[in-house]
């Protein structure tokens, strides 16, 4: 990974990553990367940074805001990120964009997608590599209340060798 200088940091990720700003005031509004291979790492304040990604990388943002009273919003997007130039959605605190592979709200659906996640960690497959069309399903299975099938080794095989004959 690498740590950008100031004076550096705008011009290289504006033409080549994307990046992800994060702040993080503790007990009243986190952002934070679930999952993610940062290529640069930019510190802007204490409470707030910005995460840079190569294209075609996929991460996993959460964003909670609480107040004394417990969580008011929350929400996970797990996002793939484009090309310079390519079209994409538009996401609070993502410039440029990307492709949107999942987005949920409210703390329940948040902590099941949380779940999924750890799931694919657990069987020994880093969600980072996972198929994009697994994370598609999860949000689509969420939003209407469907269980989620499993992210096995077998559906990992099987779609790292769609990526290789696809390349």
């Amino acid at each position: 990974m690498t740590v950008l200088s100031p004076g550096r940091h705008r011009k290289c990720m504006r033409t080549a990553l994307t990046e992800v700003e994060l702040t993080w005031i503790e007990g009243r509004y986190e952002q934070w990367l679930r999952f993610g291979r940062v290529a640069a790492r930019h510190i802007v304040s204490h409470g707030k940074c910005v995460a840079a990604f190569r294209s075609g990388a996929v991460f996993a943002m959460v964003r909670r805001v609480q107040s004394d009273f417990g969580t008011i919003r929350a929400s996970v997007d797990i996002v793939m990120s484009v090309a310079p130039g390519a079209s994409s959605t538009v996401l609070p605190y993502v410039r440029s964009g990307g492709e949107v592979l999942l987005h949920v709200e409210t703390w329940p659906r948040v902590a099941q997608v949380l779940q999924e996640i750890g799931d694919v960690e657990a069987a020994g497959i880093d969600p980072c590599d996972a198929s994009p069309d697994h994370w598609r399903h999860v949000g689509e299975r969420l939003c209407a209340g469907l269980p989620v099938r499993p992210y096995t080794a077998a559906r990992h095989a099987a779609w790292l060798q769609r990526k290789v004959r696809g390349s």
